[in-house]
């Protein structure tokens, strides 16, 4: 319906009942984030009848893509988001140069026809704009927000357990996890200059798996322990930008707006199985980082593979390895007595060589052909993910990551 001004020149206006509809979904939103912020009742209920959907529906249509689709609309998003920025420039410009010669009195006809072209396109640029934005606050709450005030992994298997834990319980799964990483890597294939490679797994019907696929049937066999993580799983994907994830010290990512599990392809390979299970736990609702961690070790060590194995049980060698030191560095009667009890146990100099995020040949390759500086990238990364933790509740932040320990030790005090 075209309506026109008291002033008389014709302008496209937002219908009344598109108004309706904006302001209904703004309400919806502002809605369902008080619901989550105020109720882990029903944020768990949603993951349990609500969340599955999107990943059954838009996550298989976004799976039939071999790219990673959610890296290319957060390149959109950058590109929408500059272009507002030149429109709202440049319709400043135009605006305030017109204007002023309508002050001096000066003709300008031609200049308002172009004033006015301009200014048609930059609101209906805007009100376009104001959808998508809307859109991805609706898609992040429902995929995302709402995720981060459910009850936690622990509350839900370990419920009698508070969480704390001796450092001779620290000591007891460090060695564990030690022990196994110094015969696992024994068993890896290796090229010649040492570094492990993957010849893939077979199924159950003799079927080569890659790793991708190996890491789904992981998800899949660990949810008939946990029935949390029954359902569909797409493929991991690489990313395109695995350089830069790179530089932010990222091992994947979770894109809410396109139901996918990423994983950075440059890092050493031993970093990928638990980093794909790990982003495949997000897509089962478990948002919280130390949870996805935990999900992703036990989804690796639980196969038969030692590829995978042996992954797992270094996605967490260092968080154990870092308590254990901390607790050196505190000293006192109760390290003395706990390592007197349970000598930890030393891992072997092969283990620590595989423990490595990128090789150094990579580093140096990326660093050549970075056009920003990979500290300065790592420090903004390191910012962003923080804050937007404690934006969605997370009091510790990127620390939280950590208390994966303490889900280890939960898991295996109920199980050992």
């Amino acid at each position: 319906m075209k309506m026109t001004d008291k002033g008389g020149a014709g302008r496209r206006r937002i219908p009344a009942s598109g108004k309706a509809v904006y302001g209904c979904l703004a309400f919806f939103v502002v809605i369902l984030n008080l619901c989550a912020w105020n109720s882990a009742a029903f944020c768990d209920w949603y993951i349990r009848y609500i969340f599955p959907i999107w990943v059954n529906t838009y996550g298989r249509l976004t799976g039939l893509f071999p790219f990673s689709v959610g890296e290319w609309m957060i390149l959109a998003g950058v590109l929408l988001v500059v272009l507002a920025v030149v429109t709202g420039i440049v319709w400043a410009a135009v605006s305030s140069v017109t204007l002023v010669r309508r002050v001096a009195g000066r003709k300008a006809a031609g200049r308002k026809v172009v004033s006015y072209g301009f200014g048609r396109f930059a609101r209906a640029f805007y009100r376009t704009f104001a959808w998508i934005l809307l859109a991805v606050c609706l898609v992040m709450t429902l995929n995302c927000f709402v995720l981060y005030h459910a009850s936690p992994f622990s509350r839900q298997h370990f419920p009698e357990d508070d969480g704390e834990y001796t450092i001779r319980e620290l000591i007891e799964v460090y060695n564990l996890v030690a022990e196994a990483c110094n015969r696992l890597s024994g068993e890896m294939k290796r090229d010649e200059e040492g570094h492990v490679i993957y010849p893939g797994s077979r199924d159950a019907d003799g079927k080569l798996l890659d790793m991708q696929d190996m890491a789904r049937q992981a998800m899949e066999a660990l949810g008939q322990e946990y029935p949390g993580l029954l359902g569909y799983y797409p493929r991991p994907k690489p990313m395109f930008f695995s350089d830069f994830m790179c530089q932010q010290y990222m091992q994947g990512y979770y894109f809410p707006f396109s139901m996918e599990a990423n994983y950075n392809d440059v890092m050493y390979i031993l970093n990928q199985p638990s980093t794909m299970c790990h982003e495949l736990a997000h897509l089962r609702g478990y948002i919280y980082e130390d949870e996805a961690n935990f999900i992703g070790y036990l989804a690796c060590v639980k196969t038969e593979d030692p590829f995978f194995q042996y992954a797992g049980y270094l996605s967490v060698l260092d968080y154990l390895h870092n308590d254990l030191y901390r607790a050196s560095k505190a000293g006192g009667a109760s390290y003395e007595q706990a390592i007197l009890a349970v000598p930890p146990v030393a891992v072997s100099r092969q283990v620590w060589e595989d423990n490595l995020f990128v090789s150094q040949e990579e580093w140096d390759r990326i660093n050549r052909k970075a056009w920003i500086d990979t500290e300065v990238v790592d420090k903004a990364a390191d910012a962003f993910i923080d804050t937007n933790l404690k934006v969605n509740g997370i009091a510790d932040g990127k620390t939280s990551y950590s208390r994966v320990v303490r889900l280890l030790i939960q898991y295996y005090r109920k199980n050992i």
